[in-house]
């Protein structure tokens, strides 16, 4: 299954890359997702991971042990300083 993961500011530097389409097994979680652009772009990402939010088809992401589907759309927003 293919899902298309967006990166927005400090993540999409990390990246290095605005979005791109990872490939998982079926029955892939939001938790496999994350492991896999660990391995896809270790380093700084990495760290980022670690506090980003993650919204899967705009909606928040609170159990990392939800299934994904093909053609999902995972965001990954790093922690935004300001008010």
């Amino acid at each position: 299954m293919s899902v298309l993961v967006r990166y927005f500011a400090s993540a999409r530097a990390a990246a290095g890359t605005e979005e791109e389409k990872v490939r998982l097994p079926g029955g892939a979680t939001v938790a496999d997702a994350v492991r896999l652009l660990r391995e896809l772009h270790p380093g700084g990402l990495s760290r980022i991971l670690d506090a980003a939010s993650l919204l899967l088809n705009e909606v928040a992401v609170r159990d990392t042990g939800r299934t994904l589907c093909d053609s999902d759309r995972l965001d990954v927003l790093p922690p935004f300083a300001g008010g």
